[in-house]
C-alpha cells in the first residue's frame, strides 16, 4: 500500500509526516524518527518496510522549524555538511514536543490499534531514547543513537521497554560511550542493548556508505520481534 504525506494537525502550527499503512489496513502504531538527512527516501523506505511487517508507521518532519521538507542523502561531502549544520541547529526540546504530537496523531488515526511505539536512527536513535523516557511510547528502539550518554539519568523515568543497537566501530558513539551505556543499562530488565561487532555507524541505512546487509537484517528482525511483543 503506497505511503502518503499527511499533516500532523492535532494542534497548531502544522507540520507534515510520511504515513505508510500495512496491507491489512490496520495495526499497532510506530513513529519513525529520522536521521539528520530529513524524511528522505531512506526514511520513507524504512516506513514502508515496517508497514509491510504490520505496523502503521508515521515519520514526522522533525526539521520543519528550520526548513520544511528537507530530503538529502549522505552521498556527497556537501550533503553531509548540510546535514551536520541542520543537526547543530536542531532544537531537541521543541522536537520532543513534536514527537509527542505525532504520537497522539498516530494513536488517533482509525488504522491504529491504539498501541504505539517509536524507532529512530542516528539523531533519531537519541530521540527514540528520549521518547522512551519522556513520552507515552509503549516500546522504543534506537539504532546507533548519538548523544544518549548525555542523558543517562533520564532512564530513571523509563516506564516501557527500550532496545538499543550499537555499532562497534561507530565514530559518533565511540568505545568509551558504548561501555558507559552497557554499564548503565545491562542490569536492567526493561532495556536491551545489542552490539554489532565490526560494524560502523548507520549500518542499517540502505545504500549508505556503511550499509551491511546481514547486520541490518539482524537488527531489523530483533526490532520487529520486540515491537510485536510489546505493541500487539
Amino acid at each position: 500500500m503506497p505511503g502518503q504525506d499527511i499533516l500532523v494537525d492535532e494542534h497548531t502550527p502544522e507540520f507534515t509526516a510520511y504515513l505508510a499503512l500495512p496491507a491489512s489496513g490496520s495495526g499497532p502504531g510506530l513513529i519513525v524518527l529520522q536521521e539528520i538527512f530529513g524524511v528522505n527516501p531512506v526514511m520513507r523506505g524504512i516506513c514502508d518496510q515496517f508497514a509491510a511487517a504490520g505496523f502503521v508507521t508515521l515519520c514526522p518532519d522533525l526539521f520543519w522549524r528550520i526548513k520544511p521538507g528537507i530530503q538529502i542523502s549522505d552521498k556527497t561531502d556537501d550533503e553531509l555538511q548540510q546535514a551536520f549544520k541542520l543537526y547543530s541547529e536542531y532544537d531537541v526540546e521543541a522536537g520532543m514536543a513534536d514527537i509527542q504530537r505525532a504520537l497522539e496523531t498516530l494513536r488517533d488515526r482509525p488504522e491504529c490499534t491504539g498501541r504505539a511505539g517509536a524507532i529512530g536512527f542516528c539523531l533519531g536513535g537519541y530521540l527514540a531514547y528520549l521518547t522512551a523516557c519522556r513520552t507515552s511510547s509503549q516500546a522504543s528502539v534506537g539504532y546507533y543513537g548519538v548523544g544518549i550518554e548525555s542523558a543517562l539519568s533520564e532512564a530513571d523515568d523509563l516506564s516501557h521497554p527500550l532496545m538499543l543497537h550499537l555499532a562497534e566501530r561507530d565514530q559518533f558513539v565511540p568505545p568509551a560511550v558504548q561501555s558507559a551505556l552497557h554499564k548503565a543499562f545491562d542490569h536492567r530488565d526493561d532495556i536491551t542493548v545489542h552490539d554489532y561487532p565490526g560494524k560502523d555507524h548507520a549500518f542499517a541505512r540502505t545504500g549508505g556508505r556503511h550499509f551491511d546487509t546481514d547486520a541490518a537484517a539482524l537488527a531489523n528482525s530483533r526490532t520487529i520481534t520486540f515491537l510485536r511483543e510489546h505493541l500487539s
